[in-house]
């Protein structure tokens, strides 16, 4: 089986004001403009850093061909201040039971874990690094891969696959905790679990396979799911 796992509200609590400082410092370098005066200011949760730049351009006035212009080097430009920015020790973000959780995960044979994230890669590696649980994760999809939440899972599973082969669609599962998590397992015809650990509850994330309120009634879930097999 192949888990896929989302990041930030799912793995990792109050991580984000660095990433979010390190974007908004990006788009003041590469396009000059201070996306702090948005007049519209999307929710990040669920989606990729590409996609919420886009939108604080746009509702600044930027043109859609300046920002496709510009999108590689704005991801460069978060990356690296990320890097310099990022605390050194993120253990305190981990979500209460996830060190456990992957710890059961990777000790089976017949599971493979993942990522499917809207992080730029390198900001996605930083912090599960500095969380001190980035060595359970190798294949994954990221918000350098695209803008669009719903293209990852694809993504995910074409690199986790064998031979070049996509992991099968019946064998994976993704974890998240929004809406947009859900969506964009649906849209790949995935299996999705739901965790009420980020901004939305138990009652918001009813389309997901099943619903739970932390890690360790996860575990529960999963336990039957990959026994079932």
């Amino acid at each position: 089986m192949l888990v896929l796992f989302d990041i930030d509200g799912t793995l990792l609590r109050r991580a984000t004001e660095e990433h979010r400082d390190a974007l908004l410092e990006a788009l003041a370098i590469v396009h000059g403009i201070d996306a702090r005066k948005a007049r519209h200011v999307l929710s990040p949760a669920g989606r990729t850093d590409g996609e919420i730049a886009r939108a604080l351009l746009l509702d600044l006035g930027l043109s859609a061909a300046r920002i496709d212009e510009r999108a590689d080097d704005v991801r460069e430009e978060c990356c690296r201040i990320y890097a310099r920015t990022a605390p050194d020790d993120l253990t305190h973000a981990v979500v209460p039971g996830v060190p456990d959780l992957l710890e059961w995960l990777a000790a089976r044979d017949d599971v493979s874990l993942g990522l499917v994230t809207g992080n730029f890669e390198p900001v996605a590696r930083i912090k599960l690094a500095r969380a001190g649980i980035g060595q359970h994760f190798s294949a994954g999809a990221f918000g350098s891969d695209s803008e669009d939440r719903a293209a990852l899972p694809p993504i995910a599973r074409r690199r986790a696959g064998p031979l070049g082969r996509p992991y099968p669609r019946e064998d994976t599962i993704v974890i998240g905790d929004t809406p947009r998590d859900i969506a964009c397992a649906r849209a790949d015809g995935l299996r999705c679990l739901a965790v009420a650990t980020g901004p939305y509850g138990i009652d918001q994330l009813q389309d997901a396979d099943a619903a739970v309120a932390d890690a360790g009634a996860l575990r529960e879930v999963l336990g039957p799911l990959l026994t079932s097999r």
